[in-house]
């Protein structure tokens, strides 16, 4: 244990899953209380010994289903007592809140402290189509003001700009990118939670329609309801509990350039890399000691963002990295996003990530389990502007 921001007092001690689905008609909130009660038991603790709450994006998101319940509702529902409480988007990516968290038990503000992300945006799908970044009447702002005009609403078409670049300048292949996809679909197959689980060849990506230039169909994710939660906790409330306490050696919050999907001094870098600079400051461990990783692939594109960012390949050269996947295998010396990630295993939207570092730290997976007995594991999370990171060990 190297000590790091934390100085090794904050610990996660159990995670919990909701039933994940296309479609399922289930609440926001009824899948949140899932998840949560879960992460409660899987720590061993009772709703009492509760005394934090914290989630991502908190109240007021006009998409429809992006946001599964406020932990003002979770609060009401479960009868919580907190001693602290926090929600938001503007934090380091979807697990900012489980960083903030770390914070309030190392102060001592909180003793265990539920994190957790829901969204149900399969369902809203269904009943009203997606919402649209078009609202209050039609009109756009931030960054859309410019990228709207055009036509790119999405950020498929945000993303597909730079990753374009990238190809352009570092001759980066969609033959080498789909082994991001082609990995998250073998590893989804193992786990019977995942959305899509049938076989995906080569020939199935190369052959898939274009959604925006270079991404196709299978480098983006798939849209889903469901629920992911952890318990944070401080270490010297964590003795005898079930589970050995899983240390986090450091997070990753950096942002120094400006929050945008296009205006960076190098447009083939994001915030992934700000966030990876300010991951390994805080710690002795480097990339060399991560025994499996889980990073954010919300596009295909994106985990190619991480893997170098967090210096697992030169800038530029991930896709000799990656081409054929066996170094990214769940039996390669690098087992990545072993669930399935978000391309196949469901848009739980960055909190799935974190969940599944800790099956595999905790040796839980099942079929999909890492068989490198991994210690040391690091989550990446967000894309574009957005981003956060965790480094988790055994130790």
């Amino acid at each position: 244990m190297s000590g790091g921001p934390f100085d090794g007092k904050a610990v996660i001690t159990g995670a919990g899953k909701s039933q994940v689905g296309r479609r399922l008609g289930r609440t926001g909130l009824d899948l949140t209380i899932e998840a949560v009660t879960r992460a409660i038991a899987d720590a061993g603790l009772s709703v009492d010994d509760i005394d934090g709450i914290a989630s991502y994006p908190g109240p007021g998101v006009p998409d429809l289903g992006f946001s599964g319940a406020t932990i003002t509702e979770v609060r009401n529902a479960l009868g919580l007592r907190s001693r602290w409480y926090l929600s938001s988007t503007e934090t380091a990516g979807q697990i900012g809140p489980a960083i903030e968290a770390c914070m309030a038990v190392t102060l001592g503000l909180a003793n265990h402290v539920v994190v957790y992300r829901s969204v149900w945006e399969s369902t809203a799908q269904a009943g009203a189509g997606r919402a649209s970044v078009l609202f209050g009447g039609g009109a756009v702002s931030g960054h859309l003001e410019y990228t709207g005009p055009f036509g790119a609403l999405s950020a498929a078409n945000w993303l597909s700009m730079p990753a374009q670049r990238y190809m352009h300048d570092f001759g980066l292949t969609r033959e080498q990118l789909a082994a991001i996809p082609l990995n998250a679909r073998a590893n989804a197959g193992l786990n019977p939670d995942a959305i899509y689980r049938d076989p995906l060849t080569l020939d199935d990506y190369l052959n898939a329609r274009m959604i925006s230039e270079p991404l196709c169909l299978f480098d983006c994710d798939v849209p889903c309801d469901g629920a992911t939660a952890v318990i944070i906790s401080r270490r010297d409330a964590a003795a005898g509990l079930p589970h050995h306490p899983l240390t986090v050696e450091s997070v990753g919050t950096g942002m120094f350039e400006r929050a945008t999907w296009d205006q960076r001094v190098d447009v083939t870098t994001m915030a992934a890399h700000d966030v990876a600079a300010t991951l390994w400051e805080h710690t002795t461990l480097r990339a060399s000691d991560v025994d499996l990783a889980q990073l954010y692939d919300g596009f295909s594109f994106l985990t190619v963002m991480w893997l170098e960012a967090l210096g697992f390949a030169e800038h530029g050269k991930v896709g000799p990295f990656i081409e054929g996947g066996e170094r990214i295998a769940l039996n390669g010396p690098l087992p990545l996003n072993t669930s399935g990630g978000q391309l196949s295993g469901g848009r739980l939207h960055g909190m799935g990530f974190l969940h599944e570092a800790c099956v595999q730290l905790w040796g839980e997976g099942g079929e999909r389990q890492a068989p490198n007995s991994p210690e040391v594991a690091v989550v990446g999370v967000g894309g574009g502007p957005v981003g956060g990171a965790m480094l988790l060990s055994t130790r």
